[in-house]
């Protein structure tokens, strides 16, 4: 029987397991599969052959295992979590690598050593993934963990007020709770990798003397995994896949007040599979004008070698292809400040408010043209942080493109100080990279934005903006596999006539039948403005009558504003169509959420 033909009647399993199953086989070539196939035919006799026998031995081997949870917004809380799990496998350590989003909170009580890798985002907020567990911790529910050792790494973006305060706020109420701290906990930025790899060495010698000798009270011995499910494709953010740019098309009209431009990039000759709900992970080049006035403004040649780790290149091609210029963040005015002697700028290192507004008004560009210097090449290499890629979410399903991936990107332009400025990756994809240019991408896996494993399960999507982008995705696969479920599209923009994205797919959804319903708010076509969350609101009636016949409801765009407007609107329906109060209205989110009938995909 075919994956996408499997349901709750005909399956045993259920369907958020049909989910997550679908979702391996997509991302696995055919002899992954067979091997897959093979190992489960194994592990069942196995199964078999024990009888299920169990014996203390197997209770305390369970107790002397590693619990590692992990809180991923992006993808780089799992990617260092999972080699935290490799490397601690390697040295013969029981390890049991989980989401947060899939860990029973009541299960804390039976730990006895926890590691904890999450990641902030916003003004001090958790993961999504993450929100459960953390406001569990809270609770009266939480259970004493006296004894449990703890070790806890946080993943953040120092260009931020809270930095990494989700990894803070963790080990604090962990730590209340009775655990003990055994590892200094790591506040790494957004240049984590070689902090990161440190932090998990220091952790392991912590742990390990521990484990092992509970695993060798109990006669067991862990044995590392040798052949382990295969990676899901040799491309990862460390070995990107250098592939064509196909297309890039001004989607917004000629007077719109946003530039939001359609990509599509050619994943051709490369082993990439990725789902809708998944994001691309692209690297940019900076915009060279801009690299020469920098080295004109600090008087250096840009043939002059520098060293990045242990590689060699020039300094021009280090500012162009490997080092932030544009994201702002304290750390670069720190070391510039220290090596420039800038009296203004040490001053402002002192005085974190005066920082925050100092570099928000700010890309790297300026502080360097603002306070030229005498600067060595080397110096000013190691001031900057390696430039990290772009996420991006997918706007396109593989059942409909095959080996090309789609984006939806508004380019970030702003004026400042007499000048235009650019985003980092928004203005080199939109405005200065051309057609069959070479673009370095990578995928990264999203589970916790994914469509229902039943395909007759209605869904409503809240997407404003380029919001819209894995809601593309998400009709083009609901199409392509036939999906008998309703489908209701929430949109919103500044005006019709220049801010309908994907306006003739839309309205070819609506004519035949695969969109059943779009609701659109165009904020400026009248003199009061109208969002997305006012629609929800007038059609509370119906909205509430999709939830409760079980549609799942997935929100896409800015989290610092959009999303909190809409979970708040929802909230409003929810009171107002099901008699609830604030409290009971809450909670009925939070059982959509763990029942993943809730889903954001913000940023």
């Amino acid at each position: 029987m075919l994956l996408n033909q499997l349901n709750a009647a005909a399956s045993p399993l259920t369907p958020e397991q049909v989910q997550k199953l679908q979702g391996l086989v997509a991302e696995l070539n055919p002899i992954q599969q067979a091997w897959v196939s093979g190992y489960l035919a194994a592990s069942a006799n196995s199964a078999a052959l024990a009888g299920g026998m169990a014996t203390t031995a197997s209770n305390v081997a369970e107790a002397a295992t590693l619990t590692i949870l992990y809180g991923s917004q992006t993808g780089n809380a799992k990617g260092v979590a999972t080699q935290l799990q490799a490397q601690a496998q390697a040295r013969g350590l029981a390890v049991n690598l989980v989401n947060m989003a899939d860990y029973k909170p009541t299960a804390l009580k039976k730990e006895q050593f926890i590691s904890i890798v999450v990641s902030t985002y916003g003004e001090g907020e958790p993961p999504e993934d993450a929100e459960a567990l953390y406001e569990f911790l809270s609770t009266k529910k939480a259970p004493k963990l006296a004894g449990v050792k703890i070790a806890v790494l946080g993943l953040g973006d120092s260009s931020y007020e809270f930095f990494c305060q989700t990894a803070k706020d963790f080990e604090e109420r962990l730590v209340k709770l009775g655990a003990e701290v055994i590892h200094q906990r790591a506040d790494l930025d957004v240049d984590y990798e070689d902090h990161s790899e440190v932090w998990i060495n220091g952790a392991l010698d912590a742990f390990e003397p521990d484990l092992k000798a509970q695993q060798a009270n109990a006669n067991v011995v862990s044995m590392p995994m040798t052949a382990g499910a295969a990676a899901t494709s040799q491309y990862n953010k460390q070995n990107p896949f250098a592939a064509e740019l196909v297309t890039v098309q001004k989607i917004t009209g000629r007077d719109s007040t946003k530039d939001v431009r359609h990509i599509e990039i050619s994943l051709e000759g490369s082993d990439i599979q990725y789902q809708p709900g998944d994001s691309l992970g692209v690297y940019f080049l900076n915009d060279e004008a801009k690299v020469d006035k920098v080295l004109a403004t600090l008087e250096l040649d840009g043939e002059t070698q520098v060293t990045l780790g242990d590689e060699a290149l020039s300094l021009r091609d280090a500012l162009i292809e490997r080092l932030e210029l544009t994201q702002s963040y304290p750390g670069f005015v720190e070391k510039y400040a220290a090596v420039t002697e800038n009296a203004e700028l040490l001053a402002m290192v002192a005085d974190k408010a005066a920082m925050r507004e100092y570099i928000e008004a700010r890309q790297t560009y300026d502080v360097i043209f603002q306070n030229p210097a005498k600067v060595s090449a080397q110096e000013l290499v190691d001031s900057l942080r390696k430039v990290q890629p772009r996420l991006y979410s997918i706007a396109s399903s593989q059942a409909e493109v095959e080996d090309e991936v789609h984006l939806t990107l508004a380019v970030v332009e702003f004026d400042g100080f007499g000048e235009q400025h650019l985003g980092g990756c928004s203005g080199y994809l939109g405005r200065f990279a051309e057609e069959g240019a070479t673009i370095k991408v990578f995928t990264e896996h999203n589970d916790n934005f994914r469509l229902p494993a039943d395909d007759n399960t209605p869904v409503i999507m809240i997407g404003p903006g380029t919001g819209i982008a894995p809601f593309r995705a998400f009709l083009q696969e609901r199409e392509a596999r036939d999906a008998q479920g309703n489908n209701w599209l929430f949109f919103g923009n500044p005006h019709f006539t220049q801010d309908f994205l994907y306006q003739t797919e839309i309205q070819g959804y609506l004519k035949s039948g695969l969109l059943t319903q779009v609701d659109v708010a165009w904020s400026r076509d009248q003199a009061q403005k109208v969002y997305v969350q006012d629609r929800i609101r007038e059609q509370g009636e119906q909205l509430f009558a999709w939830l409760e016949q079980g549609a799942h409801v997935y929100i896409c765009g800015d989290a610092s504003r959009m999303a909190k407007d809409v979970h708040q609107a929802l909230v409003d329906v929810i009171k107002a169509q099901g008699g609830k109060d604030d409290e009971s209205a809450e909670q009925y989110l939070k059982e959509l959420r763990s029942a993943n009938r809730y889903q954001k995909d913000v940023y």
